[in-house]
């Protein structure tokens, strides 16, 4: 593979939580082999195989995922208009999607979700995670984290997403598919996932139900994430940081205690912007964890019911304008925190001593994922919001998107 120079770089954001600025003006880079093999001043850059002038634009590394469920047939655009003039949003409409999911064939499906990821790498996202769920037995839980598996980078089993409905169209015992959920089919979609995923709310999973499926996650080697606290107090803030989870999902209802238990954690708040504003639900309080000292990451949430998008420009926009989170703070929370959540992170990859490439920042040894805008500055993503402001997508050292 042949080195490029990226010259003509108007802001370069590193996304380096340890750098005081959050970008570096006159900065040129090196691409070589899938990784940053240099970084610095334009006066200083090395000779590369070829140069692309990127001619005054920001460069940004490429947004970072953390939460998406790609893998669904249908919509729900009635609920969405049902719950805009004024229905509140519950979790049973999942259900809605499983029905939907399971009739569609393999290929259907793959298709689906290929196209999925192609609209979200188009927009700047170059590390994607997403879950099961919309299988809800054995056969189509397995279904879904196979096709998965070979499009997206991160799959994370969420066979409790919701309670199935059975033949008689009632809801099964529940405490009867928790055991389904620790056992066959945990055993069925192990092969594909490397995370664990509950949906600790009311409606859907208790915390005492929800400890028993990731505890026995945790036991098959998965890594942990929650989603908690979107309907109401839900424990699931609490229970994550207990379990050591990588992240906690949404968290629009937290107490102080759950602020600052999670900034004395390694628990990462994954902020949820776009679903906030479809489901009409008290914005997550990304101001009052980052001032706590928590960490935190923007993700899309795209699914059908709750964020149909996979726009992280939008997300970002969203955070800037309603969560009253800085420019800067929205995209170290985009990338850097993302990574975080998905324990691909600089700091993460070395304390883990795997030979895993970190993502999420623009530093030398890290993935070469790129996000170049058509704006001198990131600024541009919430000062003009809804523009197709991604003019260029780099993935592991090669254009993937753009013109």
């Amino acid at each position: 593979m042949s080195s490029e120079l990226l010259v003509g770089i108007g802001e370069l954001w590193t996304a380096d939580p340890d750098e005081e600025r959050a970008f570096v003006p006159d900065a040129t880079l090196v691409v070589d082999d899938g990784r940053i093999a240099w970084l610095g001043p334009a006066a200083q850059a090395p000779e590369a195989d070829r140069r692309t002038d990127v001619e005054g634009r920001a460069v940004l590394p490429g947004w970072v995922d953390s939460h998406s469920h790609l893998v669904f047939a249908g919509d729900r655009a009635a609920e969405f208009a049902a719950r805009m003039a004024g229905q509140a949003y519950a979790a049973g409409g999942i259900g809605v999607t499983t029905a939907a999911t399971r009739e569609a064939s393999d290929e259907e499906l793959a298709a689906l979700v290929a196209g999925r990821v192609r609209d979200a790498t188009a927009g700047g996202t170059t590390y994607l995670e997403t879950k099961t769920g919309y299988g809800l037995n054995v056969e189509q839980e397995a279904r879904a984290a196979r096709l998965a598996a070979g499009l997206v980078d991160e799959v994370t089993y969420l066979g409790a997403h919701l309670v199935p409905t059975g033949p008689d169209g009632q809801p099964v015992d529940a405490d009867e598919y928790v055991d389904l959920v620790c056992g066959a089919m945990l055993q069925a979609v192990r092969p594909y996932v490397t995370w664990a995923d509950v949906f600790c709310e009311e409606g859907a999973f208790t915390p005492e139900q929800s400890r028993r499926v990731l505890q026995a996650c945790a036991e098959a080697g998965l890594g942990l994430r929650v989603h908690g606290n979107q309907l109401g107090h839900s424990g699931g803030v609490a229970l994550a940081v207990e379990l050591g989870a990588a992240s906690v999902d949404h968290v629009n209802y937290v107490t102080d205690t759950d602020i600052e238990a999670l900034a004395s954690s390694d628990t990462v708040a994954t902020i949820l912007p776009a679903c906030d504003l479809s489901t009409r639900a008290p914005l997550a309080p990304g101001r009052a964890l980052l001032d706590a000292g928590a960490t935190v990451a923007i993700a899309s949430n795209c699914n059908p019911g709750t964020s149909y998008t996979s726009s992280m420009n939008f997300c970002v926009a969203t955070a800037v304008l309603q969560m009253r989170l800085t420019v800067e703070e929205t995209v170290l929370a985009a990338t850097y925190g993302g990574a975080r959540a998905l324990r691909r992170d600089v700091r993460s990859v070395a304390a883990q001593g795997d030979d895993r490439t970190p993502v999420g920042t623009l530093a030398v040894g890290a993935r070469a994922d790129l996000h170049v805008l058509d704006a001198p500055s990131a600024t541009h993503l919430a000062y003009r919001p809804g523009m197709p402001l991604t003019w260029g997508v780099w993935r592991s050292g090669h254009r993937v998107a753009g013109a």
